[in-house]
């Protein structure tokens, strides 16, 4: 008795199979690649939050310090923490309005920006050390030396007074600390800032 002939599969078959499974597997790396871009994402808005924080708690020790230490017509050592305070707040402040930052595709400090040492407790405002971000926003070091503030920075800004012109009699100062980077994948800048409000002690 003879066997029927066995059918195999057409070229139309297996062109179409192989078409199906291709689309499944672009899919799924698809998929893949913006999970880990997400992820990528996720971790490095969370170490960037982070230095943040870190800026704005050394803002607050150096501020504390000087409250403490405060007195009319002092002079306050440099290498103390009062000191560095007033040191920044008489060098480093803005009366112009904040920076429009990660405006125009660019992430670059404006004059008088700072960044602030958190292991050392001293700020910084050598613009050659203010840097666009190479990966994600950061500050080095090399030991506990300040190395590069990296797509981060402060800038400090005395409130507004209802009347006269001279700012410098306020009692507030608004630190703005703001972060810009270029994050993975396309799209556009990526941003993270806050703003510290600090008050001046007056008698």
């Amino acid at each position: 008795m003879l066997k029927r002939a066995e059918r195999g599969d057409t070229l139309i078959e297996v062109l179409f199979a192989f078409a199906v499974l291709s689309l499944v597997v672009v899919g799924a790396l698809a998929i893949m690649n913006q999970g880990s871009i997400a992820s990528q994402r996720a971790l490095e808005t969370t170490l960037v939050r982070d230095e943040i924080d870190a800026q704005a708690t050394t803002l607050r020790f150096l501020h504390d310090a000087y409250v403490a230490a405060y007195q009319t017509n002092k002079t306050y050592d440099p290498a103390t923490p009062a000191g560095q305070w007033d040191l920044l707040s008489k060098t480093i402040l803005t009366n112009n309005a904040a920076s429009a930052f990660g405006a125009a595709g660019t992430c670059k400090p404006p004059l008088k920006s700072f960044i602030l040492n958190t292991t050392t407790a001293k700020f910084n405002n050598d613009q050659a050390n203010l840097i666009a971000a190479p990966i994600f926003s950061q500050v080095t070091y090399n030991g506990t030396a300040l190395n590069k503030a990296e797509g981060i920075w402060i800038e400090g800004q005395r409130g507004d007074l209802n009347n006269g012109t001279n700012k410098n009699n306020t009692q507030y100062i608004d630190f703005h600390i703001r972060a810009c980077w270029d994050g993975p994948g396309q799209g556009p800048k990526m941003t993270l800032g806050t703003i510290v409000r600090l008050y001046e002690p007056r008698n």
